[in-house]
C-alpha cells in the first residue's frame, strides 16, 4: 500500500511534448531536493533512460498488456519506496490503447493508480480552437481526473492571451517554443540519455513557465494504492545462486528494470559487460538485450566477445538474447556490407530501411530448452528495422497468437541452451526462475 503523491503527464497525441515536459518536471522537482520516482507508460526503453539520468532512480515501465493491472500496481508500490513523489509519463495520446481500445492506454494506467492527470497540449497554429480540443479530451472519459493542462509551444504573449481568458481547466504552464532544446531522433526514436543531457536542461524552463507548486498540490490529492499481495522492496533478494552476464553498452542498452530486478530477486548476481570492448565474463549465463548493434558493427565484428560466443554456447552456457541481441548472435548481418558475427543461431540478418514489425507480442513456447518448458507464456513488444533469415533446419521456440516474430508468427531461434527472439519480453517469475536454475545447473556441471 502507498499513498505517495503522484501525477500522470499525458498528451493529446504523440509529439505534443510530453516527454520533454515530463522530463523537465522531474528535473525541476529533483533540483528542489525532491526524491522523484519516474515511470513510463508502455513498453518504451528510451524515455526511461532520460528519466533515470535525471532522477537518479531507475525509471520503471507500467504496461497492463505485458504486466497486467496487478503487475502495474506491484511495480508502482515497490519502486516508490523511499521516494517523495512519483511522476509518470504517458504514452501516445491519453486514450490510445491496444487495437483502438482503452486497454493499456495512459488513461487506463491513470485509473489503475488513481493518478491525477496533467494534459500537455501543443497549441502551435491554434488559438480559440484549443478550447474545443481541451473540452473534448476532458469530457470524453469522466472516469479519470484531469487536474489541469500545460500549454506547449506558445508563440507569444498575445497568443497566450487569446486562449487564457476562456480556458476551462487550470492552466499549470505556458511553455514557449524552444528550438534550442530538442533531442535528435533516429530510426528507433530519440537518442538515449547517455548520448545527450539536454532533457535535464528543461527543468529550468518548467520552473520558469509552469506552476510547479500547484502541480505538487494536485499530486498530493490522491487515495492510497493497495496491492492484492505483499510487495517486497526492490532491493530484496534471495541468496545468490548464479551469476548472469548482462551486455550493457552503446550497442546493447534496452532492458526493462523489472526484468533485472526479478533476476536479482531470484538469486542472480548481475555482471555487466560490454561486448564492444570486453571479453566474455566468467559467468553462469548471458543476457543480451536490444539496442543499436547495427551502429557498431565494425567494432562488434572484431571484438573478443564475438569471437568467444560460439564456443561458450557449445560448452552449454544458457543465453537469452532479444532483438539486437538476436541479430548479434546470427551468423552474419548485411548492412552497408556483410559483417561476420557470433554464428550461434543458424540464420542471417539484414538491416532494412523500413520498419518490419511494431506492436505487442503474445505467444507460448512450443519446444523444450534448458530454461523454457513447453506452453510457457511470453508477452512483450517488438519494434525493429531488420529481418532474420533462418536456415531451413532452424528451430523456433514460440508460436505467437499476436505479433510477427521472426517468421510469420514464429519467434525464438534456439541453439543448444541459447534462445534469441525479436520480442522484448517482460519476464514472468517462471521464466526468470527457469533461467536462473539453468545457470545454476551450468555452474555445477
Amino acid at each position: 500500500m502507498t499513498g505517495i503523491p503522484r501525477i500522470m503527464i499525458a498528451g493529446t497525441h504523440s509529439g505534443c511534448g510530453k516527454t520533454t515536459v515530463s522530463s523537465g518536471i522531474m528535473a525541476a522537482l529533483t533540483a528542489r531536493g525532491q526524491k522523484v520516482q519516474p515511470f513510463k507508460v508502455g513498453p518504451d526503453f528510451i524515455d526511461p533512460s532520460h528519466h533515470t539520468r535525471i532522477c537518479g532512480r531507475p525509471s520503471r515501465n507500467l504496461d497492463p498488456f505485458m504486466m497486467g493491472e496487478q503487475g502495474c500496481i506491484d511495480t508502482f508500490i515497490r519502486a516508490t519506496k523511499g521516494a517523495d513523489i512519483a511522476v509518470i509519463e504517458g504514452v501516445m495520446g491519453i486514450y490510445d490503447g491496444v487495437d483502438g481500445t482503452d486497454f493499456a492506454s495512459t488513461a487506463h494506467v491513470a485509473r489503475i493508480l488513481n493518478a491525477p492527470v496533467i494534459l500537455v497540449v501543443d497549441i502551435k497554429g491554434m488559438s480559440r480552437s484549443v478550447l474545443a480540443l481541451i473540452r473534448g479530451y476532458l469530457n470524453f472519459d469522466t472516469t479519470i481526473s484531469v487536474a489541469g493542462v500545460i500549454l506547449n509551444r506558445v508563440g507569444s504573449l498575445r497568443h497566450r492571451q487569446m486562449i487564457e481568458s476562456s480556458i476551462s481547466l487550470p492552466a499549470l504552464g505556458w511553455i514557449p517554443k524552444r528550438e534550442d532544446i530538442a533531442i535528435e531522433s533516429r530510426h528507433l526514436g530519440l537518442k538515449m540519455a547517455h548520448e545527450t543531457g539536454l532533457m535535464t536542461e528543461f527543468g529550468s524552463v518548467i520552473e520558469e513557465f509552469c506552476d510547479l507548486d500547484a502541480l505538487i498540490a494536485y499530486a498530493s490529492k490522491v487515495t492510497r494504492v493497495t496491492s492484492q499481495k505483499k510487495v517486497s522492496g526492490s532491493g530484496s533478494r534471495k541468496q545468490v545462486h548464479a551469476s548472469v552476464g548482462v551486455a550493457l553498452d552503446d550497442a546493447f542498452c534496452f532492458y526493462y528494470q523489472d526484468n533485472l530486478d526479478r533476476l536479482r530477486a531470484l538469486g542472480a548476481e548481475l555482471v555487466f559487460f560490454s561486448p564492444l570492448v570486453d571479453p566474455l565474463p566468467d559467468v553462469d549465463a548471458l543476457y543480451f538485450g536490444g539496442g543499436y548493434p547495427e551502429l557498431h558493427l565494425p567494432a562488434l565484428e572484431s571484438s573478443r566477445c564475438t569471437k568467444e560466443m560460439k564456443s561458450a554456447v557449445v560448452d552449454g552456457i544458457p543465453v537469452y538474447a532479444e532483438c539486437g541481441g538476436l541479430l548479434y548472435l546470427t551468423r552474419e548481418i548485411m548492412a552497408d556490407r556483410t559483417y561476420r558475427l557470433c554464428d550461434v543461431f543458424p540464420a542471417l540478418a539484414e538491416m532494412t530501411s523500413q520498419v518490419q514489425a511494431l506492436g505487442y507480442v503474445k505467444g507460448e513456447s512450443m519446444v523444450n530448452t534448458s530454461f523454457l518448458p513447453p506452453l510457457q507464456i511470453i508477452t512483450g513488444h517488438e519494434f525493429h528495422y531488420s529481418r532474420v533469415l533462418p536456415d531451413r533446419d532452424a528451430q523456433f521456440a514460440f508460436r505467437l497468437s499476436r505479433g510477427k516474430g521472426i517468421d510469420s508468427g514464429k519467434d525464438g531461434l534456439t541453439s543448444g541452451n541459447a534462445l534469441g527472439t525479436f520480442t522484448h519480453a517482460y519476464f514472468t517469475d517462471a521464466f526468470a526462475k527457469n533461467f536462473i536454475d539453468a545457470a545454476n545447473h551450468f555452474s555445477n556441471d
